[in-house]
């Protein structure tokens, strides 16, 4: 009995058993109805009665899983040796730390809102899999993300419960003396005190930080009470105690990564403070020890929009930071809001998060392809006369973790046919075996999952409509909510404008239409928050409500309120089409469409971020192109999607839903699904994502940051040295002369160096579309090239830009010359 009370206790309190079904079961079996309202193991653990755990315990089914767990804990993060190690068994990387303002990890530790915290979960949890070396650093917050109710006249409602850390699956950080670790900082009002908690994920520590100390300032003590939440001045110092507080506690548990990732600009305080640790330990300047430091740090931009970037008034930034600033970093405020600005000659510009972040990292990237172009885009005033094309941010398209988000029969069926290491490192050769499958297993497992879908949607809609005080006979009603034969389409995500969550009701009666036809109905799940802030997402959300409220709409239509991780996971095991429609190219990424794959749903999306990449006739649908939209045509590019939108559902994809052989199968429609879980499915988890960061960033990164931090920063010191060089002697382009003929154009130029070194330039023929070519040098300052006559001499043009085999260029100097 005292065995299995202690492997209770240990899969509470660590949340690599928050994807496990057969963890599920145990809780589900403690308490079903505290289960399913909480999805929180300890509360269950802390709550039910001594006789129901000895009860439980000697169940020989419970008894066994009970032990299944525990042996495959130490199969899985004891034992094994992981893939990481596997592949990279002298790796320069020993250790990394992931900053994030959010982590989504389970319904049982609510610190995140929405797909940046999504991201950063996934991305823990994957680390877990593959064995990378790594810590998560993040906020504990009192309140975390506003929990949505939607009253009688449709309009959204913000509530703040309390996150009580004895509820949650946490502990807090001691020392060895057994003191709760408590990290300082300095602000106006005195010191700030941060208390310290752990999460445990498998192998991976999640390390939280929270101001709810008695001996703050009382106003302190708030300042990680919500997630985006409160006014600027809150934000800011959020940032300050994420980044500066999370780099001070790293310090504190003597660990030191050579790779800090950045998940997105909040946590870019974290350089300032590793380059300070690296000034006291080396005597650098702040100069110095950035262009040492910078070598180890990831940033990962997830905005498409410029608002979407956080930035801080000067006048806020010196209040709460200066003393910091001056006394920690050593320089004055006008040379630290440079790092945050375009035009450091403008006094009243404000600080940008995510500029300080390109200017203290080594490598940057979008989160798809097409919001790599995007950022690049953004982030092009950094490096003024580059072309957008060259400016250095790259993409890592996002992935999702897979074990997270499948359904009970999917995972049976994935596990039956590809096995069960599926997910946890290369075995991209598996995924073809699901092709292989019968029609009607796959079938039989979309109608398990849809049926499960069916039934959380309508235990979540009653517990809606009690807590508005419905009459019974609505609530009664709800539980026939949908029914498991009809084709059920998801839409959920954030109520924002640019997501446009009300195309669907572009056209009311049409829609209408296309869920009461009598011979092809169709039923739809939608669920989503609006900003508190955002009246307008708001107002979207209250016409879904009018909608429903329409003469038949409730048996077709259900809204979920109080969009979160559960309503997430209870959608995506069993919606057969998942709906996205952004207006391209707002949409970063967009990882909701990701999470069906394993269960095989199908999409139909605008060629926005991921879907951009993955969509092909095979495998899913697509509206709208891959045009830009102008500002002046939004409104007619939104009719014309909207109108594709309902042409599609109404003459492709619904009539292949219910065309049916002789064996009630949708033919068509599985061989979509078919193609679409062996095509995407693996790719598009952090399977795929988290091994191209460790191969082109981590990695590199790594290798980059020993090279520059050894000898006390003596390569730094180097590059420092030669941006100065470049500052203070503007080179010249005198001449440039070609002479061509049928075999070649023969370029030659004349450089006035400006007493800098040769080796210290590199000169180019540039022109659109293909990489530059470089020049030699003929004699000190003459450069030449010859090239085919494919195209006129009058398409190239000489230009000269920085060159150190040790540094990154534009990265670390944007200077660059072209021909008059």
């Amino acid at each position: 009995m005292e065995q299995e009370n202690n492997i209770l206790e240990r899969i509470v309190y660590d949340l690599i058993w928050a994807w496990d079904h057969r963890a599920d079961h145990i809780w589900r079996e403690l308490d079903p109805e505290l289960w399913v309202l909480t999805h929180n193991p300890l509360i269950i653990l802390n709550t039910v009665s001594k006789e129901r755990l000895q009860a439980l315990v000697k169940d020989p089914k419970i008894h066994q899983i009970l032990h299944d767990l525990e042996n495959a804990t130490i199969a899985e993060t004891v034992n094994k040796k992981t893939w990481f190690r596997k592949r990279y068994p002298k790796a320069p990387l020993t250790s990394l730390a992931f900053f994030s303002m959010e982590f989504m990890l389970a319904e049982s530790l609510p610190i995140y809102s929405g797909g940046l915290g999504n991201v950063a979960g996934d991305m823990l949890k994957a680390m877990n899999d593959l064995g990378v070396p790594a810590v998560g650093i993040g906020l504990l917050y009192q309140q975390g993300y506003f929990r949505q109710v939607i009253d009688e006249d449709g309009m959204q409602q913000a509530y703040y419960p309390y996150n009580s850390p004895t509820q949650l699956p946490i502990k807090p950080v001691r020392l060895p003396n057994g003191e709760w670790l408590r990290i300082e900082l300095h602000l106006p009002a005195g010191k700030l005190w941060l208390r310290t908690w752990e999460v445990k994920i498998g192998r991976i520590r999640l390390y939280l930080l929270d101001c709810n100390d008695l001996s703050n300032y009382p106003p302190y003590r708030t300042i990680t009470g919500e997630l985006y939440g409160g006014n600027t001045q809150v934000r800011l110092l959020q940032e300050f105690v994420l980044g500066v507080g999370g780099a001070k506690l790293l310090q504190a548990l003597n660990l030191s990564p050579e790779v800090y990732h950045l998940n997105e600009g909040h946590a870019s305080f974290a350089i300032l403070e590793r380059a300070r640790q690296f000034m006291e330990k080396t005597g650098s300047t702040f100069e110095v020890a950035l262009a040492a430091t910078k070598g180890g740090n990831v940033f990962t931009t997830h905005t498409a929009v410029p608002a979407g970037f956080d930035r801080f008034p000067p006048k806020l930034i010196d209040q709460y930071l200066g003393s910091y600033i001056r006394n920690c970093l050593n320089i004055s405020l006008e040379e630290f809001l440079v790092l945050g600005r375009v035009n450091p000659q403008d006094k009243e510009e404000p600080f940008n998060m995510a500029y300080l972040a390109i200017r203290g990292s080594c490598g940057i990237n979008g989160v798809s392809k097409l919001h790599g172009e995007v950022s690049r885009s953004l982030f092009s005033p950094l490096f003024p006369r580059w072309p957008e094309s060259e400016v250095p941010v790259g993409h890592v398209t996002n992935g999702i973790h897979v074990r997270s988000w499948d359904s009970p029969a999917s995972d049976k069926l994935w596990t039956e046919s590809c096995g069960k290491e599926r997910w946890m490192g290369d075995e991209n050769e598996k995924m073809d075996k699901i092709r292989n499958i019968s029609d009607e297993k796959i079938w039989e497992m979309r109608e398990k999952s849809r049926e499960l879908m069916i039934t959380f949607g309508r235990f979540r809609l009653q517990q809606i409509l009690k807590a508005r005080c419905a009459p019974e006979t609505e609530c009664a009603i709800a539980k026939e909510q949908f029914d498991i034969k009809i084709l059920t389409i998801g839409f959920a995500r954030r109520f924002a404008a640019y997501k446009r969550p009300n195309m669907l009701l572009h056209d009311p009666e049409r829609l209408v239409r296309i869920l009461t036809n009598k011979d092809r109905p169709v039923q739809l799940a939608i669920a989503g928050k609006a900003h508190p802030a955002d009246l307008e997402g708001q107002k979207m959300i209250q016409q879904w409500i009018q909608f429903i409220k329409r003469p038949g709409m409730s048996k077709s239509v259900v809204f979920l309120s109080d969009y979160d991780m559960a309503i997430t996971e209870g959608l995506v095991g069993g919606v057969d089409l998942w709906i996205n429609t952004p207006r391209r190219p707002w949409e970063a990424c967009g990882t909701s469409g990701m999470k069906i794959l394993v269960n095989g749903g199908l999409n139909l999306s605008v060629l926005d971020g991921w879907w951009a990449e993955g969509y092909h006739p095979d495998v899913g649908w697509a509206i709208g192109n891959t045009s830009i939209c102008p500002p002046q045509e939004i409104t007619a590019r939104d009719t014309q999607e909207a109108t594709e939108l309902y042409d599609l559902l109404e003459n492709t994809i619904i009539p292949e839903f219910y065309n049916r052989d002789s064996r009630g199968i949708p033919v068509q429609w599985v061989a979509k699904i078919k193609e679409s879980m062996a095509t995407l499915t693996l790719h598009y988890s952090t399977n795929r994502s988290l091994r191209e960061y460790i191969e082109n960033y981590y990695l590199p990164a790594a290798t980059l940051f020993q090279e520059r931090t050894e000898n006390q920063g003596a390569l730094a010191k180097e590059i420092v040295a030669w941006q100065r060089a470049w500052k203070e002697r503007p080179i010249q382009i005198q001449k440039v002369s070609v002479d061509s003929n049928k075999d070649h154009h023969h370029f030659e130029a004349i450089i006035d160096l400006k007493d800098l070194h040769p080796e210290e330039i590199e000169v180019q023929l540039f022109a659109i579309g293909i990489p530059p070519i470089k020049m030699e040098a003929t004699q000190p300052g003459h450069y030449a090239v010859s090239v085919t006559p494919e195209r006129p001499s009058s398409q190239y043009t000489v230009r000269v830009i920085p060159h150190l085999l040790s540094a990154l260029v534009p990265l670390e100097n944007p200077s660059i010359v072209w021909q008059a």
